[in-house]
């Protein structure tokens, strides 16, 4: 990217005026590309990002490496991200009803969001992922995110992050509110998670935005509310070294790339029929791609095993290529879930293993 079209430039004290309510998206997205944070566009008066074009659509490929975005196209969502300014202009000029969206990872920030949606109040023992919650604490009046994200830092004797002022806090249409912090230092970076996750959630109703993730800008309008700063603070404040290692201790720190590509998948001699292998694994990819329409119910997790289980069988029996595969897979699964790339990593890892153990040979399984 030219640095001569981006609005931050080496050595620029980055501007703290955030615009005020009414003032045009492409004016927030120019003041968030001048603290350093990529943007992308938002669907107008939604908080998701707009449909890719026809081509990414209709083909799997590797949101990392796509050509739209360098051309100018904002697909794929937070991938799109950019703090060139020709770009923004460009595609707020183009949609200037757009809200704006930032991608957390390559902004180096981390966003505490902390929800209040009705919904049923699990088992004590998943409030706090790790934490056990003696019967003797009372959790009379628990409803959200508010109180497992207060109930945590009571245990850590700790400020609670929804009440600390010296950092940008956003309160969303729905009641929650974003909490931003920025990293202190860009060498441990920490993946996005959803606090109804059983596995991977620093609280119940307490989400994570970041690698692999993006965030309202605040002011964004959207047809159920305005994302609202508070207080006085427009600038996130470095991340708190006790939030840090809650995150640590959740399992929210980015492993090393090279930890999947361990169990490379043995191969098996045979010919190679590697149009035929696509045949069998692209209508799985589709079906794990058109999740990407759906929320919630699609069976996600069940078809995105099922193709990186066939993936692997088919790369045994030597008729793919395991290191495309895997990126193929990555790249379909995190367009589809965004927001949870570690959980979709470890489907594919654990997948990809078990179908090598079978290697499909097209004519038969081994």
């Amino acid at each position: 990217m030219n640095e001569d079209n981006h609005v931050r430039r080496s050595g620029e004290t980055p501007p703290s005026g955030l615009p005020g309510p009414g003032v045009p998206p492409i004016a927030l997205a120019r003041w968030c590309a001048g603290n350093g944070w990529p943007v992308h566009p938002l669907a107008p008066g939604t908080k998701t990002p707009p449909a890719n074009c026809r081509d990414c659509k209709d083909q799997h490929h590797n949101p990392r490496t796509c050509p739209c975005p360098r051309a100018g196209r904002p697909c794929h969502g937070f991938h799109a991200g950019t703090m060139d300014r020709k770009h923004i202009d460009s595609w707020w000029t183009a949609s200037p009803n757009s809200g704006v969206g930032v991608a957390c990872g390559p902004a180096n920030l981390v966003v505490i969001d902390i929800d209040a949606h009705s919904t049923a109040i699990p088992a004590r023992s998943r409030l706090l992922p790790g934490i056990e919650i003696h019967d003797s604490v009372d959790l009379h009046g628990l409803a959200s995110g508010f109180d497992t994200m207060a109930l945590l830092a009571a245990y850590r004797q700790q400020a609670d992050p929804a009440q600390d002022a010296t950092t940008l806090r956003v309160r969303t249409p729905s009641g929650g509110v974003h909490v931003w912090y920025r990293l202190p230092t860009p060498e441990v970076r920490y993946r996005s998670s959803a606090g109804s996750s059983p596995k991977v959630a620093l609280a119940w109703q307490v989400d994570v935005r970041a690698e692999g993730g993006y965030i309202v800008a605040p002011t964004t309008r959207t047809r159920q509310g305005t994302y609202e700063p508070l207080g006085t603070a427009r600038l996130p404040a470095p991340l708190p070294a006790w939030l840090a290692h809650e995150l640590a201790r959740t399992g929210h720190v980015v492993a090393p790339q090279q930890a999947p590509a361990a169990a490379a998948v043995p191969r098996a001699r045979g010919p190679l029929r590697p149009v035929a292998a696509h045949r069998i694994l692209d209508p799985l990819l589709d079906e794990v791609a058109r999740c990407g329409t759906v929320t919630e119910g699609a069976a996600f997790t069940e078809k995105l095993n099922r193709a990186a289980f066939t993936a692997g069988g088919l790369t045994a029996a030597g008729h793919l290529e395991e290191s495309d595969i895997r990126e193929l897979l990555t790249a379909t699964a995190h367009a589809a879930r965004p927001q949870q790339t570690s959980h979709n990593e470890k489907i594919i890892h654990d997948g990809l293993a078990a179908g090598a153990a079978r290697p499909l040979h097209l004519k038969g399984r081994s």
